[in-house]
């Protein structure tokens, strides 16, 4: 359970560096992906696109 959160977090981190990058092919945009404002910032949470990459990578991995 540990590991799978600590990954989960780890994800959700370099995927929130990645957004103007993701944003080009409209991964930052789907529903699930949370955008707070707070204070003048945005914190944004990628938990769709987070999903949809995960299942991606598993999907080449078991076919590689």
């Amino acid at each position: 359970m540990l590991k799978w959160l600590l990954t989960l977090f780890i994800a959700l981190f370099v995927l929130t560096m990645c957004i103007p990058w993701l944003r080009k092919y409209g991964l930052g945009r789907l529903p699930g992906d949370i955008t707070l404002r707070r204070n003048g910032r945005d914190y944004y949470l990628p938990f769709t696109t987070t999903a949809l990459l995960s299942l991606a990578l598993t999907l080449i991995g078991r076919f590689l």
